[in-house]
C-alpha cells in the first residue's frame, strides 16, 4: 500500500462493535481489538477491545452477541456472529475519555485470518476502492482480502450475483497467483473493486447461475492464462474452467 494510505489506517473512530443481536443492545464499541483475528491455534479465553468510546458496565455477559465492523461514517460493513460474550475488569480511563482495555471472555468464533485486521481498517476509511488495491497486499494475504470481501459483500445485502453492467470481464493470469488471488480478481473484473463474485467453486456456480442482478458475464477474456495454469493447481483450473462451460459463458484464452 502507498505510504499516505498507511498512515490514514491508523483512525481514531470506534470500527468495532459488540452488540446484542436481539435487542440491539451495544456492550461496547473500541477503536481496536486483540485476540479475534487470530490463527485458530493461538486463540486464547479474553478477547481485548482497545480505546473505547463506549461500555455497557450494567449488561455484563449476552447469549447471542454480534461483532460489527463500522467504517468512519458509523455504517454497518461487515459482521461476525460471536455468541455468548461475558464482560472482565475493565481497564482505566484516560483523559479524553477512552477506556484503555475491555476485555470480554469469548465462547464463540473468532475470525481465523489475523490480516483481516489490517484490511478492515482499510475498508472502514471514507477512501474509494482502487482497482487492483487487492495486489498492493503481500501474497499472504489475499485469503483476508477475500475473507472481507465476501463479508462486507454480503453484509451490505448484496447477493451471490452480477451488479456490474459490462458483459465482458478480464481477468490478467500474470496478476493471479493463488486459489484466493483467482476470486479476488474475478470478483473485481465482474463488480468493480472490492466486488465479491464467489470465493469457491461451488460460490463461483451460484453466482453464475443467480436469477439477480444483471445475470452471469456474457464473456470472460483471460490473458496470460499458461501463467495462471503454471501458478494453480491444474485440477483448479480445469475445474474452473466446467463450471464456466456448464453455464455457457465464454471464456476467451489469450
Amino acid at each position: 500500500m502507498n505510504g499516505e494510505l498507511s498512515m490514514a489506517i491508523e483512525a481514531d473512530f470506534p470500527m468495532y462493535v459488540v452488540a446484542d443481536e436481539e435487542s440491539g443492545d451495544v456492550l461496547v464499541a473500541a477503536e481496536d481489538v486483540e485476540g479475534f483475528f487470530v490463527d485458530p491455534e493461538e486463540e486464547t479465553p479474553e478477547v481485548v477491545f482497545l480505546r473505547a468510546h463506549e461500555v455497557n458496565r450494567g449488561r455484563r455477559r449476552a447469549e447471542d452477541a454480534v461483532l460489527r465492523i463500522v467504517n468512519c461514517r458509523r455504517e454497518k460493513i461487515g459482521e461476525y456472529f460471536i455468541g455468548r460474550v461475558v464482560l472482565g475488569d475493565v481497564g482505566t480511563e484516560s483523559s479524553d475519555g477512552k477506556i484503555s482495555s475491555v476485555p470480554y471472555r469469548f465462547f464463540g468464533n473468532r475470525c481465523e485470518y489475523p490480516e483481516a485486521a489490517k484490511i478492515w481498517r482499510r475498508w472502514a476509511l471514507d477512501v474509494a476502492m482502487e482497482k487492483g488495491e487487492w495486489l498492493q497486499w503481500p501474497t499472504s494475504h489475499h485469503s483476508a482480502w477475500l475473507h472481507v470481501v465476501q463479508n462486507a459483500w454480503f453484509t451490505s445485502n448484496h447477493r451471490a450475483a452480477r451488479y456490474g453492467v459490462d458483459d465482458v470481464a478480464h481477468l490478467d493470469g500474470a496478476q493471479i497467483s493463488t486459489k484466493s488471488g483467482f476470486f479476488c480478481a474475478l470478483g473485481e473484473a465482474v463488480n468493480g473493486p472490492g466486488g465479491y463474485f464467489g470465493s469457491n467453486l461451488d460460490a463461483l456456480a451460484d453466482c453464475i447461475s443467480s436469477s439477480f442482478g444483471e445475470g452471469p458475464p456474457v464473456k470472460i477474456v483471460w490473458r496470460n492464462f499458461r501463467v495462471s495454469q503454471e501458478s494453480l493447481d491444474r485440477t483448479f483450473m480445469d475445474s474452473v474452467m466446467e463450471v464456466m462451460r456448464e453455464f455457457h459463458v465464454d471464456v476467451t484464452i489469450c
